[in-house]
């Protein structure tokens, strides 16, 4: 195996694999970082090393107190700091890299999320196929990233049927092109929640407390209704375990239903 330093390509492929795990996947025996180690020709244990020195870049998993070996490289804390700057743009190349790779041993690009492709609604954008390819398969990834970060349960509900659960964007996806793939743009929430907080009965407010639509909590709503959204109001969503949603994002969304 090589025992050569770690390059940027590799840096970013490994990146992209970190994106897509939980911190309890970041070990030598998840077969993601498997693969990857043999497309890299480095050992699992190297790449999981990689993979838990991002974790102690993240804020979120430091502020938990798990913060990783802390053994960053250079180039670790460039691309880290290049990320949270860029963030679309160093995304898609870490998926970029990370599908050449894929080719060059035979897998197809994008195999790394075929499974989250099937659980999204179709959304067209651009003008050709491959445009809207595309545009799916940067749904997908961002969909697994903010599954990943949120223990795939709903941070309102705690619904945990995958096939229920949505990446919904918290600043929408046409409206800021820079943060699509951010998973900091993200919450997780069941379909039921994910409907309320896109056309504004509910928003989820920079301090990480739910607020219910004056409009929903004064009408005379089913008990259902008063259940699965109403008597959520004020209560506090439970965190991800890492990619916090960013305040800014936040405030944007309450501002623009006039929570704030």
């Amino acid at each position: 195996m090589a025992t050569a330093r770690w390059t940027r390509a590799e840096t970013l492929a490994a990146l992209n694999v970190y994106f897509q795990l939980s911190f309890g996947q970041l070990h030598q025996r998840q077969p993601a970082i498997r693969q990857l180690a043999q497309w890299l020709g480095r050992t699992p244990g190297a790449v999981a090393l990689k993979l838990v020195n991002f974790a102690s870049l993240d804020p979120q998993v430091r502020a938990s107190g798990r913060a990783g070996m802390g053994n960053c490289s250079k180039l670790d804390e460039d691309i880290w700091q290049e990320l949270n700057t860029q963030w679309d743009a160093v995304a898609t190349e870490a998926a970029t890299l990370f599908d050449q790779y894929a080719q060059q041993h035979g897998v197809a690009p994008a195999s790394d999320v075929m499974d989250e492709l099937e659980e999204l609604p179709t959304f067209a954008e651009g003008r050709t196929t491959t445009a809207t390819v595309q545009v799916r398969v940067n749904q997908a990834r961002f969909r697994k990233a903010v599954l990943a970060s949120y223990g795939s349960r709903c941070c309102i509900s705690g619904l945990a049927e995958p096939r229920l659960l949505m990446a919904s964007h918290i600043v929408p996806w046409s409206m800021d092109i820079h943060n699509r793939l951010n998973p900091q743009n993200g919450l997780c929430l069941s379909a039921l929640h994910d409907k309320a907080f896109d056309i504004g009965l509910l928003t989820v407010l920079p301090d990480y407390t739910v607020r219910v639509s004056a409009q929903l909590k004064q009408a005379k709503v089913d008990s259902f209704t008063r259940e699965a959204l109403v008597a959520f109001d004020g209560r506090a969503i439970a965190m991800p375990e890492r990619f916090k949603p960013h305040p800014e994002f936040l405030e944007s969304h309450a501002r623009r239903f006039h929570f704030l």
